[in-house]
């Protein structure tokens, strides 16, 4: 499982997919807000959690159709289907991948790129612990919609439809646990709600989409 996880990091970085794509589409969001709804930082600030945590979930998305599309162009799926790994295996190796050339450098970034919607200091730390802890569903959720939809030609916008409704829980969880820390209120439930839909996802989702791949590949 490691040797797969590092050829997917491999190929992720080399064909542009993951880390610089999903980086480039997030500062471009978070840089074009400020001229769509004006400098007011009251307004900004206001805004800030659920604006980043929208864009690094459209940034998530962007890059969910490549996760199996080029090994089933290739042949390498289905050689991988038959292997001794366990289908399952597979589906984690590749979700952990996408998280580590996506979600992780979102992750990172969000709080350095917070200033430009004037999100203040003290947000900063629980905006990253929102994303560390939520972004996992995300890539999870997209392995199963990518795997639900691998053998629809030009896929993407069904892949889409499929994914964002399974996102809302985490968006809203996620930006409401960082808007407490943007207001200094108390968490509540947000950060344990966050993390069971993070773990939630890492319980079903791999013998969900390994389902959809099994089914796609006959």
């Amino acid at each position: 499982m490691s040797a797969l996880l590092l050829r997917d990091l491999r190929l992720a970085l080399r064909s542009g997919g993951g880390f610089g794509l999903g980086l480039a589409f997030f500062l471009i969001v978070i840089v074009l807000v400020p001229f769509g709804i004006g400098p007011e930082r009251a307004l900004l600030a206001r805004i800030a959690p659920g604006m980043l945590w929208v864009a690094a979930l459209l940034a998530a998305l962007l890059t969910l159709d490549r996760l199996f599309a080029l090994d089933h162009e290739d042949g390498a799926l289905q050689l991988l289907a038959t292997a001794p790994l366990p289908l399952e295996s597979l589906i984690l190796a590749k979700a952990l991948a996408h998280w580590l050339t996506t979600g992780l450098p979102l992750t990172l970034a969000a709080p350095l790129l917070g200033p430009l919607l004037a999100l203040p200091a003290g947000a900063a730390p629980w905006l990253l612990l929102s994303l560390a802890l939520g972004t996992p569903a995300l890539s999870l959720i997209g392995a199963f919609g990518a795997a639900l939809t691998l053998s629809i030609r030009r896929g993407g916008l069904l892949l889409s439809l499929i994914v964002l409704p399974l996102y809302v829980p985490t968006l809203i969880f996620g930006a409401e646990m960082a808007r407490r820390g943007a207001e200094g209120l108390a968490q509540g439930a947000a950060p344990a709600m966050l993390a069971a839909l993070s773990l939630g996802c890492l319980a079903l989702m791999p013998f969900a989409a390994a389902a959809a791949l099994r089914v796609n590949l006959r």
